[in-house]
Parts: structure tokens; sequence; C-alpha cells
């Protein structure tokens, strides 16, 4: 780390002027799509008007956080074949996505996927619950992009300690607030495209560099990486990190299914079905964002292995987190450090990776905002009376707010893997999310009292854990290192929360008195399956 942080330092000057000339070009950006956003329609779905390619990027955008490239590097590179273990469930995940929620979702809803869950059951439980939930798994993904950019940033610019961290975080909410605020779902959309593929070319060119330092032969960065690590063979089986005994076993299997089933329950992936003119559109996004993601995360096996080979095991550990990773290897390839090769790889690449945190954060504080003014204030608090204009302006203040909490947040959250926070909320949007939308969309007898049932149960039960887990207390990288009360012994609630979800819903549909409507439930099947009265 020390050496990264000097060979940045020799070349800041190159470093700040790529920074500014992406922040920069982003703003302009979002400027030009903020002057045509008139409505609340071009606000949260950008006017209906991208493309599936246009879309499917921006969804790839999206989901190709700095988690991703950052996060699942580095836990490649330090935990090897079960680091990689990220990739596959982040990919499998978007099987989950396109069979069970795509269409139906975009033929159903409007703006949030409260408007899914609204349509056959009471109006303000259900919102309140979804938007309450929405803004948490919002929150719980905004920590890992802005753990990411605490690390990443204060390390090239040369700003060393946790004060530097916090100011560097306090600058990339600011943004991120403004990418909302004047850009809306249009300027987002285009940041996030743009985001995409520069993300896929940097990742492209490393991956090249990486294969051409072993011949193109795949065996031999595997051997190089695995005899780097000092775990031998043993960092090409399964159970360097998940199998040592009976606990992190069953930490790996709710990490698995964590990550499959909570894509299609991400608030801002939701949202961007809504983006598009008719559900043909969202599926087609979805098949463009599956290739793009699926060749995204086949080349993290190479970034990952090849700077377990090339940037050493001793180099690696000097950030437990593994966050920087990529930018080790970045300056490798580059040269090395004190080179301008180097130098200038380095500042690409991570002028990359801050692309990609800025795009997701703005992204999920869409999301969330939307929710909060969609949901709570225009049908919870204002009871449907409240106009377009006041909708959009309880939005933009509800953007402040929610990255005001993100930035708070996210300081005291430095000393964790950006991947293994980005799986704590899928955790929380499966337990919360997933089952809800599921039973409305798919069960005749689902009820309000199941709706609310399921999404408390949920979210309450993932946060708790969470909060009794290792992840908050009881090890040196903990959020809180000092305290011990991680009676939890899993890193990731899944195993537990999620069926506690599913089964909440079933059991207060059964114990209400309730009847659900058939008629309004035979109209959502129809629409869903048809696009029939769609927006």
């Amino acid at each position: 780390m020390i050496q990264l942080a000097t060979s940045a330092g020799d070349h800041r000057t190159l470093i700040m002027s790529l920074f500014g000339v992406f922040v920069l070009a982003t703003l302009g950006i979002t400027l030009w799509a903020g002057r045509s956003t008139r409505d609340a329609s071009d606000f949260y779905a950008g006017g209906r008007g991208f493309t599936g390619f246009q879309n499917g990027l921006a969804i790839s955008g999206d989901y190709m956080s700095a988690a991703s490239f950052l996060g699942i590097t580095g836990a490649i590179a330090l935990s090897g074949y079960d680091g990689f273990l990220y990739s596959i469930g982040f990919l499998v995940a978007w099987l989950v996505a396109l069979l069970l929620v795509a269409e139906p979702l975009r033929n159903s809803g409007r703006y949030t996927m409260a408007d899914v869950l609204a349509f056959r059951m009471r109006q303000r439980p259900v919102r309140t619950a979804a938007g309450i939930s929405t803004i948490v798994v919002s929150i719980f993904y905004l920590l890992a992009q802005m753990v990411g950019a605490g690390s990443l940033v204060a390390l090239l610019l040369g700003a060393q300690g946790d004060a530097a961290k916090r100011w560097v975080i306090v600058a990339v909410g600011a943004l991120m607030v403004l990418y909302v605020v004047i850009g809306g779902m249009k300027g987002t959309t285009w940041v996030q495209i743009i985001k995409a593929v520069l993300l896929i070319l940097g990742a492209g060119l490393m991956t090249v560099l990486v294969l051409a330092k072993f011949h193109f032969n795949l065996s031999e960065l595997l051997g190089s990486a695995a005899k780097a690590s000092g775990s031998g063979d043993k960092f090409l089986q399964p159970g360097l990190k998940y199998g040592t005994n009976g606990t992190t076993k069953l930490n790996f299997l709710s990490l698995g299914i964590a990550l499959v089933l909570g894509t299609a329950a991400l608030p801002h992936i939701l949202v961007r079905f809504y983006t598009v003119p008719t559900a043909r559109t969202a599926r087609k996004s979805v098949l463009w964002s599956i290739g793009i993601i699926g060749v995204f995360y086949l080349m993290t096996l190479a970034l990952g292995f090849g700077a377990a080979a090339l940037v050493g095991r001793k180099a690696l550990a000097a950030d437990k987190s593994g966050n920087t990773a990529a930018p080790l290897l970045a300056e490798h390839l580059g040269g090395g450090a004190g080179t301008t090769g180097g130098a200038v790889l380095l500042a690409v690449i991570s002028a990359v990776a801050f692309a990609t945190i800025l795009a997701v954060v703005a992204g999920l504080t869409l999301a969330s905002s939307s929710s909060f003014a969609h949901d709570l204030y225009a049908n919870v608090i204002r009871r449907g009376k409240a106009t377009e204009k006041e909708e959009v302006a309880s939005a933009k203040f509800a953007a402040v707010a929610i990255g005001a909490v993100a930035i708070l947040l996210s300081i005291f959250a430095d000393k964790l893997n950006a991947a293994a926070l980005v799986a704590l909320a899928f955790a929380v949007a499966a337990s919360a999310n997933l089952p809800t939308l599921l039973y409305s969309l798919f069960w005749k007898r689902f009820n309000t009292t199941g709706a609310v049932a399921s999404t408390y149960a949920g979210l309450i039960t993932s946060v708790g854990l969470v909060v009794f887990s290792p992840v908050v207390s009881g090890n040196a990288k903990a959020l809180i290192p000092g305290s011990n009360f991680d009676w939890f012994p899993l890193e990731n609630p899944g195993l537990v929360s999620i069926p506690v979800g599913f089964l909440a819903g079933v059991i207060g549909t059964y114990l209400s008195k309730e009847k659900a409507d058939p008629a309004k439930y035979a109209e959502l099947e129809v629409r869903s399956l048809t696009g029939l009265g769609a927006h």
C-alpha cells in the first residue's frame, strides 16, 4: 500500500487530471439531462425512452459496482477459489431476475416496486413497508460503494489517515446527490452507460495484459497464483475461506442464497425495468446485461488470480479488505511502482473505478429517494393528493437526506470488504422484498397482512442478525472493533432471514381475516403476463 501511494504521489497531477475530466464530463451530461427532465415520468423513469441495449448497459453499470471491480478482485486475490464464488453468485442470480421478475414487474408497475405490491392491496401499509425496505437496502449497498471510494481515492491522492478518507467519502456523497437532484433518471442512466463501457474496456485491457504475462495459458496463471499465495494447491480448491469449519460452511451457503435471490429484489435494479417502453424491451435489457455482466465476471477471474500471482501476498495483505488489489495490479502491469507506465495505467484504472462508484451511488440514491417520494410522501403522507411537482421536489430533498445518512455510516465501515458489504444488501433485499414481490405476482390468496408481515419480518430479521454478527463486532475488521456482541455466528444472515421472510408472508396471510380480491388478482395476472394497461 505504501508503494502504491508513493507511485501515485509521483504522478499525482496526472491522476487528479483524469479524475477531474471524468467528474466534469459526467456533470455536463447530468446538466444536459436535467434540462429535459420536465415531469415525474422523466425524473423517475427517464421518459421510458431507452432502448433494450442502452438499458442493458445501464443495468450492467448499476450492477458492476465497486464491489464487483474492487471487492471481488480482492476477494479472489486473497481467498482464491472461494473468492470467485462471489462472481458466480452475482452472475447466476440474473437468471432469477430474468425468469421471474423483469417482465411482470415492467407490466404491472409504474415507478417503484411498491406499485406492484399496492395494486391489489391496501395502499398505505404496503407502500410504507416497501418504502422503508427500499431505503434500508439502498443504504447497505451505498456503504459498499462509499467504502471503496474512501480506500481508493484517499490512497491515490496521497491523503493518508482516517480523516482523509472521511473527506473523500463526503465529496463522493455530494457528487451523487448532485447527479440525482439535477439529472434524475435520464442523467443517472447516461452516466451508467458511459461507466459500463469504461469498466468493460478497462477490465478488458487489464485481462489481456495479465494473460499476456502468462502466454495466454490459464493453467500457468493459476499455478503461479497458487504458488505466490502461500497456500499452494489449497488456493485453487474450495474451503480456503469457507470450508475451515461448520460455521464457515454455513457462511458460504448463506452467501450463495443471498446472492442468487437478492438480485431480483434490489431496488436500484428493479426501477431500471421502468425506463423502457415495453416489457419486451425489458426482457432484451436483461439479456444484454447478462451478456455484458457475464463477460465482466469472467474477467475478474484473470484479474483476481493475476493480482495474486503478480502483486504478491505481502503487498495484497497490507490492505486486509483487499479493495486495492485491482489498482495494485494495474500499477504492476504498467511497469511497476515509480514508472510512468505504471502511473498511467494506475490512474486510468482508478479513474474507471471512481466512475463505477459515482454511477452506482447515484443509481442507489435515485431508487431510494424515488421510493420515499412516490410511496411514502405522495401515497402515504399526502394520500395521493400530491402534485407531480411536489413529488419530484420531495424526491430531491430525500436524496440529500439519504446521502447524508450514507456518508455518516460509511465513515465507520472503511475496514470492511466492499463485496462482503454488498452481499449484506443482497441478503436484506432477498429477505424483505423478494417474498412479497413473488407472492403478490403469483399467489392469489396473498393479502395486505401477509405483505406487511413478510416485508417487516424479513427486514427486521436480516438487519437484526447483521447487527449481532461478526460484521459489526467481535474482531479487528468489524464495524465496531472494540466491542463484542456477535452472538450470531454467520457473517451473512440470508440462510435464516430469507426463509423467515417467506414464512411470515404465509403465516400473515392465513392468520388474517382479510379476503384477497380475486378480480384484482386476475387483473394483475393479465397485466403482468400481457402488458395490457401497463404505463
